[in-house]
């Protein structure tokens, strides 16, 4: 019995190889199979991990190698780091028009010059972290100390991310930046676009479901909670749209609350304004505003499991629209 249900498995298997080779044949775009011409995911989570050892020395032990100074871990990080880089940025390159034909020796040439430039903003990146974490711990009065901050806060390391990732966006590297911030998005809950523009102190508390894209620009002392929005307006022009200003800009000293959607390019909210819970923005805010929530009506019904028959649905009156305060 146990040889017949083998076999009966085998000839499924071979059914259904036979259906996913016929599928493949059929020149789809997943259909590809150059697994060593593109970039390779597992070195991309390695990547972020040896650069967060070169941003946090004391915080993040390194794994692999035993060194007895700082500058020979940092020197033989670096040297992992480089090598790995260059081979990534490599095989990116033929997705930009002037590289696609390119050959080998200026594929590698022009990875080695992207991975130093980029490499020589590691020190703007710590000091930008230095005052992300500053600001994490001056505006949440439930932060332990700075360590739990640097161990635990998911902004902070979704931030992080989004800055190292940042760098190579500058640089014109296709598809690594995208690949680093949705790798910290799918750890943190926090979608950030690599093309996002961040100031310094910036602090996201809580920070699950917030989403910030490739156009938002935010200035410095930049507070965001939980499930806010800085988007577009539409993204039915597709392609059309792209390297068009779509999102937000917040300038500084902004505060912005739980639940709260602002978007459009040309949506500018003021300098010191704060954006109550909920608030769904289109139009530019001007500075030193209050947003909130207006005249919405809550209703209750007592008719439940256990009421009397007399009991009547009531209205709580609440703000229903949004209006800002100067």
């Amino acid at each position: 019995m146990k040889t017949i249900k083998n076999a009966e498995m085998e000839d499924d298997i071979n059914h259904i190889t036979n259906m996913l080779m016929l599928d493949y044949s059929e020149n789809k775009k997943i259909d590809q199979l150059l697994p060593y011409q593109h970039p390779d995911k597992d070195i991309v989570i390695a990547l972020i991990r040896h650069l967060m050892i070169l941003i946090y020395p004391g915080y993040y032990r390194n794994k692999v190698y035993h060194a007895y100074t700082r500058r020979t871990n940092v020197q033989m990080i670096l040297e992992d780091v480089v090598h790995n880089l260059i081979q990534q940025i490599k095989m990116t390159l033929p997705y930009l028009p002037e590289f696609k034909e390119a050959g080998h020796s200026t594929l590698t040439k022009k990875a080695k010059e992207l991975t130093f430039t980029y490499l020589k903003q590691l020190p703007e990146i710590r000091a930008y972290t230095e005052t992300d974490v500053q600001a994490a711990y001056d505006g949440d009065p439930a932060a332990f100390n700075k360590d739990e901050i640097i161990f635990s806060y998911p902004g902070l390391y979704a931030t992080l991310v989004n800055r190292l990732a940042h760098g190579l966006y500058k640089l014109n590297v296709p598809i690594l930046p995208r690949m680093m911030t949705e790798i910290a998005h799918g750890i943190t809950g926090i979608d950030i676009h690599p093309g996002a523009t961040i100031g310094k102190y910036f602090f996201i508390d809580h920070g699950t479901g917030i989403v910030i894209g490739e156009t938002t620009v935010i200035g410095d002392h930049v507070k965001i909670y939980q499930g806010v929005t800085l988007g577009a307006l539409s993204t039915k022009g597709g392609q059309s749209l792209k390297n068009v200003k779509r999102h937000p800009t917040i300038e500084d000293n902004v505060t912005v609350y739980s639940g709260a959607s602002i978007l459009g390019g040309d949506t500018v909210i003021g300098e010191g304004s704060v954006i109550g819970g909920s608030c769904f923005i289109t139009t530019s805010i001007p500075p030193h505003a209050r947003v909130s929530i207006k005249n919405q009506e809550l209703s209750i019904n007592y008719a439940q499991k256990g009421a009397s028959p007399s009991d009547e649905p009531k209205e709580i009156p609440m703000d229903d629209r949004w209006f800002y305060m100067i």
